[in-house]
């Protein structure tokens, strides 16, 4: 007899919270949509009359209802005030997106609650789950890659967004909200940095109301043993399109991603050879795949909301090296 649908239900019914519902539909009856909760009762009609399951205004009143094991959380982050560990702590798995809290002790203690109440819990850190991220990982893991030296990644874009992503006590700004996946892929291809120095500016979006984010900016990673790892963003780019890339120098192999999906892995030694990698795997039907069967299995998932934790503290530091235009070292300790 097949297992029974995984039920799950949506926090945040904008634009992230859509993107999650698509991924639970192209999953199929593996899981179930069930629920959808938002502020706006309207807003969350509508959006469950798209996408399925039942709307609700009040998070108690839809566990209670129709009972998911699942919450995906797509609310912004400057507007989660306890739901997601109440709903952990009535037992409830957890997909988060990311940032997964504006602070750093936001962050360690939506963990902690997570940790305490036993259930799975993820952060939506989907570039992880592209086809060429992964293989990647499989060609380092194997040793074949010997030791990344140089991490080169950019971020850019030419839009504004919703009203909460342009005041930074809100959202962030750039660097929370968008370079956090790059970030993320520093310490997942090079282990915890040591330093970090940042720049950010407004530049030319001083007539937009409320913006006051930083609409360019540049980070640079140092490790104690020499290797680098810069990033640079912006909002002022070509407008409607999203370019992310990045680049890395190992030891014995060099690539360039033109996204998580796709690259040119390049083995420099002992000989070159190259191996181009085209995907079309949807990141965020892979993550939630994986959480599901990390539930269904009863093993740690892939991107542990422990990690939106480890990866916010390095943002963080990033701003806080760019407010402060000094170079910022952390305290592995903590």
């Amino acid at each position: 007899m097949s297992a029974q649908p995984l039920r799950i239900a949506i926090l945040g019914c904008g634009g992230i919270g859509a993107r999650h519902a698509g991924a639970v539909a192209k999953l199929g009856d593996a899981v179930q949509l069930v629920g959808c909760v938002g502020r706006d009762a309207a807003r969350t009609t509508a959006f469950a009359a798209t996408y399925g399951g039942a709307a609700f205004t009040d998070l108690d009143r839809m566990i209670d209802t129709v009972a998911p094991d699942l919450l995906i959380a797509a609310l912004p982050p400057s507007v989660r005030d306890g739901e997601i560990e109440h709903a952990a702590a009535r037992g409830l798995h957890l997909l988060v997106e990311k940032p997964i809290a504006l602070t750093a002790d936001k962050a360690r203690s939506l963990v902690r609650a997570a940790d305490a109440a036993g259930v799975k819990a993820a952060v939506g850190f989907m570039y992880r789950f592209g086809e060429a991220v992964q293989r990647w990982r499989a060609l380092a893991a194997s040793g074949a890659t010997g030791q990344v030296g140089m991490f080169a990644g950019s971020y850019h874009c030419n839009a504004l967004h919703a009203p909460w992503w342009r005041e930074r006590a809100l959202s962030g700004g750039q660097t929370l909200e968008q370079v956090i996946h790059l970030i993320d892929l520093v310490r997942v291809f090079m282990s915890e940095p040591d330093t970090v120095y940042a720049r950010g500016a407004r530049l030319f979006h001083g007539d937009v109301p409320r913006y006051d984010a930083d609409d360019v900016s540049a980070i640079i990673f140092g490790w104690d043993d020499g290797r680098i790892a810069t990033l640079n963003a912006s909002n002022i780019a070509v407008p409607g399109k999203w370019q992310k890339e990045w680049r890395l120098m190992g030891e014995r192999y060099s690539a360039r991603f033109d996204d998580w999906n796709n690259a040119l892995l390049t083995r420099t030694a002992p000989d070159v050879a190259e191996e181009q990698v085209v995907g079309t795997r949807d990141p965020f039907v892979a993550q939630l795949a994986d959480l599901v069967d990390a539930i269904r299995n009863d093993r740690a998932p892939q991107a542990p909301l422990s990690e939106g934790a480890a990866s916010l503290r390095l943002a963080l530091a990033a701003c806080e090296a760019a407010s402060q235009r000094r170079e910022v070292r952390f305290d592995h300790a903590l």
